[in-house]
């Protein structure tokens, strides 16, 4: 199967390209041309420079494909606050892609996210499934949602068949390792900080995700599927208590955040879909251990 993939260069989509490759498939990924490629090497087939926004290249990255991953986002420009470039560029851009997915009859998978749910109401009981609508609380979060609504419109019109994918925090080793969940916890503790930061989150491991898109990808002709990508809640002075074992080392850990979240999300159609999570608190723990090595290695503690 050839699989067209977008933000291939990125955590996740690095990832991506790795697993769909390694299980025979092949990849051609769209690439920025000032987007880091090393890490790339063995994993792509065909490599297309453009952005999901240049129309221009939709042919050579489409053209013979069975699925699109559609997995981009232009990070910068929501950082950075452009927001009328981010609405042209990570949202008009991605309809364009999709609608042309939809002219060619092919299967589509979006890399979505739980953002899109932020406002909660009590009488859902804390548990929130795939039926439950998309109230998003951020520039990102409604990007997502508004692309998920782009989706369902083009299957109802257009019969796209579709899957989309909603992870939590992504936690596992970016190839730059700044940016890995963790980092500054090992850094800051290694150096002897206080540790007081307040809260927590859902988190899923970057293999899971990539094991939830792999499955999302072979769904082509089924109806659509919404997966929450959620296994375990994880306060941050959790991160932290775990850091100070592997460092064997100990500083003040504020851990006053409470124990459970307020919701937490159904996960049936994920294992319909043939996906198990069961790394849990070890998962987070081997995270840390493999970060800290890392580190240690590269002289960043």
């Amino acid at each position: 199967m050839r699989i067209a993939l977008t933000g291939c260069s990125g955590f996740i989509g690095s990832t991506l390209a790795a697993r769909f490759t390694a299980r025979g498939d092949q990849v051609t990924g769209l690439l920025r041309s000032t987007s880091r490629r090393d890490h790339l090497d063995g994993s792509l087939d065909r490599i297309v420079e453009g952005s999901q926004c240049d129309q221009d290249c939709f042919d050579a990255l489409l053209d013979g494909a069975d699925v699109l991953v559609h997995n981009s986002v232009d990070w910068r420009l929501l950082k950075d606050e452009r927001i009328e470039e981010h609405y042209q560029s990570n949202l008009v851009g991605s309809l364009h892609l999709l609608d042309e997915a939809a002219r060619r009859n092919m299967h589509v998978v979006f890399m979505s996210s739980v953002a899109v749910h932020h406002h909660m109401l009590a009488r859902w009981d804390g548990l929130i499934d795939s039926h439950h609508p998309t109230r998003p609380g951020n520039r990102y979060g409604s990007l997502k949602a508004a692309i998920e609504s782009h989706l369902w419109g083009l299957h109802t019109s257009t019969n796209l068949s579709f899957a989309a994918i909603r992870p939590a925090a992504v936690y596992g080793q970016d190839p730059r390792i700044e940016r890995t969940i963790g980092y500054p916890i090992l850094r800051d503790i290694a150096r002897g900080k206080a540790y007081e930061r307040k809260g927590g989150g859902k988190f899923i491991h970057v293999d899971d995700v990539a094991s939830a898109t792999l499955a999302a990808a072979d769904r082509s002709g089924q109806p659509p599927v919404l997966l929450h990508l959620a296994e375990l809640y994880a306060r941050w002075c959790d991160w932290a208590d775990i850091a100070c074992e592997l460092l064997d080392t100990t500083v003040p850990v504020d851990r006053s955040s409470p124990q459970q979240p307020s919701n937490n999300f159904d996960l049936g159609e994920l294992a319909d879909a043939g996906v198990t999570l069961s790394r849990g608190m070890d998962g987070i723990r081997e995270h840390l251990a493999t970060l800290r090595d890392r580190m240690a290695n590269e002289g960043k503690l």
